[in-house]
């Protein structure tokens, strides 16, 4: 994929993150076939399908439960990669060979889910997931992590004063 058309995927990405309703943090993720240069899948984190506009019904279940930030990732919302990959699933879109382009790092539960789903590159917009990532995780096993500029979680601000 040349530069500029993976520019324009990354601005999609960054659009694609305002549709979520979470109070914490906004994700997005597109799923790109690299030959054809187009987007398969998109996704953003959320709540469960028909289950209300947050994790927890009308409140975030992570605020509920006071779940430290970049701590207990299985509670709470649906992570955009969980979603795009899950959306392919009940779809029937492949994923193996596809790039992913997600608006945080992947968690270690959502780095799991993408490389076992055969997708060989991730393009990471900004770097400023505050807690434990998967890029070790994919790095390990053969996955491309691409880490290029974008907006940084606002948590990180907080650790760094």
């Amino acid at each position: 994929m040349k530069e500029k058309h993976i520019r324009i995927r990354i601005e999609q990405c960054l659009a694609l993150s305002k549709a979520s309703n979470c109070p914490r943090r906004k994700f997005g993720a597109l799923l790109l076939d690299p030959d054809r240069n187009v987007v398969l899948m998109d996704g953003y984190n959320g709540g469960p399908r028909g289950g209300g506009r947050l994790c927890n019904g009308e409140t975030c279940l992570r605020d509920d439960l006071n779940v430290v930030s970049g701590t207990r990732m299985e509670i709470g919302c649906h992570h955009a990669e969980m979603n795009v990959i899950c959306n392919c699933a009940a779809s029937g879109v492949a994923t193996k060979g596809a790039w992913l382009v997600v608006t945080g790092e992947p968690c270690m539960m959502c780095a799991k889910l993408i490389h076992h789903a055969g997708i060989t590159r991730v393009i990471v917009v900004g770097g400023g997931y505050a807690g434990e990532n998967g890029i070790g995780y994919l790095s390990q096993h053969h996955v491309d992590v691409m880490s290029v500029s974008g907006p940084q979680d606002p948590r990180l601000d907080d650790i760094r004063e």
